[in-house]
């Protein structure tokens, strides 16, 4: 009588080893992570890598916006040219820093200043969260246009300067005026963006533990001792994110300039941003207009760098 084999159960995976079911899962968890990070990563692609590429590769030609001629490689020319044979760069590149040199600690210091105030457990301070955050949520374009109808001479500015000096006063045309136009869309830009910083000092301020006020008042701290040792310490991190994304936004002013004042008096008022604008589109300069973007990205770079080294922690 033969002896009919008996099949054997097919082996289990050893320690360390995965089934063909675990496998499958791993294949079909991999696919939809990439379909997920896919739609990002093809819009970084398009709107981020592709055109740096491009304007890095432009930088380095005589390159038109519309141009018979093809471009041609002119190397460092472009650099060259813009601290050699441009002043109108240089001054854009001054009045640049002239502007985050003041923005950045001014509406730092401000945004910290309302966050503390509107941080009281006081009635009412909802309604100014409110108030200081709707310029934040304005289109920089409306605004503009209304301040810059306000800076007129015969303004709502002047008028009120007017109206508190008893008539003494002589109204200015503040955008006009060559040492009055960029100091006026400074207190146009902190007015505007000083709402958004102060909701994220805010932020910061509600993750800091009220034991640590309690502990500090037992021991006899003053409010100013307080803020000091236990406030601002909490708000390290805040005040990190805060200085990073005001000088980037301070350094890439372009909306405040194109609308009021294209420039200015005597390019009082020109940036990096606006002149590289207007060189590569207004005045089709696409390759010149490109290597200035590229200055302007090194720059932001280093200071960015720079900034985050001297707030690093240090042991």
């Amino acid at each position: 009588m033969s002896h009919t084999p008996t099949p054997q159960p097919a082996s289990a995976p050893g320690p360390g080893q995965k089934g063909p079911a675990q496998r499958r899962g791993k294949r079909h968890g991999r696919a939809a992570a990439y379909a997920m990070v896919a739609p990002a990563a093809i819009l970084l692609l398009l709107f981020l890598v592709i055109p740096v590429g491009l304007a890095f590769g432009l930088s380095f030609t005589n390159a038109r916006l519309i141009s018979p001629n093809p471009p041609r490689f002119v190397g460092l020319a472009n650099f060259i040219r813009a601290f050699t044979a441009d002043p109108t760069f240089l001054r854009s590149l001054l009045n640049t820093f002239l502007f985050a040199v003041v923005v950045v600690p001014v509406q730092a210091g401000l945004g910290l200043l309302l966050a503390v105030l509107v941080n009281q457990k006081l009635r009412g301070t909802t309604f100014f969260r409110i108030v200081y955050f709707i310029p934040v949520v304005t289109s920089i374009v409306v605004v503009s246009i209304l301040w810059r109808f306000m800076y007129q001479p015969d303004g709502i500015i002047n008028s009120f300067i007017d109206t508190i000096t008893f008539g003494s006063w002589e109204g200015i045309a503040w955008l006009n005026n060559p040492s009055t136009a960029l100091p006026a869309i400074i207190v146009l830009s902190i007015w505007q963006a000083v709402g958004f910083h102060m909701i994220i000092w805010l932020s910061g301020l509600q993750t800091i533990p009220e034991e640590l006020y309690e502990a500090a008042r037992m021991d006899g701290a003053s409010s100013w001792e307080q803020f000091k040792n236990v406030t601002w310490p909490g708000l390290r991190p805040t005040m990190i994110f805060i200085l990073v994304t005001i000088t980037i936004a301070a350094l890439g002013l372009f909306v405040q300039i194109d609308v009021m004042t294209q420039g200015g008096p005597v390019d009082s008022t020109t940036t990096i941003v606006y002149h590289a604008v207007r060189r590569g589109y207004r005045e089709q300069q696409t390759g010149y207009g490109a290597a200035i973007s590229l200055i302007f990205f090194v720059l932001v770079l280093i200071i960015a760098l720079v900034q985050r080294w001297l707030t690093r922690d240090k042991d």
